[in-house]
């Protein structure tokens, strides 16, 4: 059973950075993006950011606009996220940023990061080695704590 996800902007850059697109697309997924996401990634390209919207990635818009205290303490990608899945009745997001984690979690989504993704392509042996895609999502400015990618590494034998 294709189970659906909404993905915010962040994991999108990591795992274009980790150049993983194509193994993420053989998970189980249906990957749903709100229109806030969308946009931020085509502001980031046509700013020379090399990363572009998946092509498997369906774009939806809100049935109402962000809500003004959600985007004052949010930003507006994973504001739009968490209200998507909240309107599509989805149950699972994609979110790296530990603000917008515990968002999500707060209103009931099950939250899942990049790493989270790429983890579950690993032990389906879709991907081989996850160590030097971090390494190079790290070399292109992603952001990591090193005590978790230690622990996540050693979760996955590496």
């Amino acid at each position: 059973m294709i189970e659906k996800i909404v993905v915010n902007t962040s994991p999108i850059i990591a795992m274009g950075q980790m150049n993983v697109f194509e193994a993420i697309q053989k998970l189980q997924f249906q990957y749903i993006c709100p229109k806030e996401v969308e946009e931020e990634i085509s502001t980031g390209y046509k700013l020379g950011f090399p990363i572009h919207m998946p092509s498997f990635f369906e774009i939806l818009s809100l049935n109402s606009p962000l809500s003004p205290l959600i985007i004052a303490t949010l930003d507006r990608g994973e504001a739009a996220v968490i209200q998507l899945a909240i309107e599509q009745n989805i149950k699972r997001v994609c979110i790296d940023d530990l603000k917008g984690r515990r968002a999500a979690s707060s209103v009931g989504l099950e939250v899942i990061g990049s790493l989270g993704l790429i983890g579950k392509a690993k032990n389906l042996g879709i991907i081989k080695e996850i160590r030097p895609l971090i390494e190079r999502a790290k070399t292109a400015g992603i952001f990591y704590n090193s005590k978790l990618i230690e622990t996540f590494l050693k979760q996955l034998g590496e």
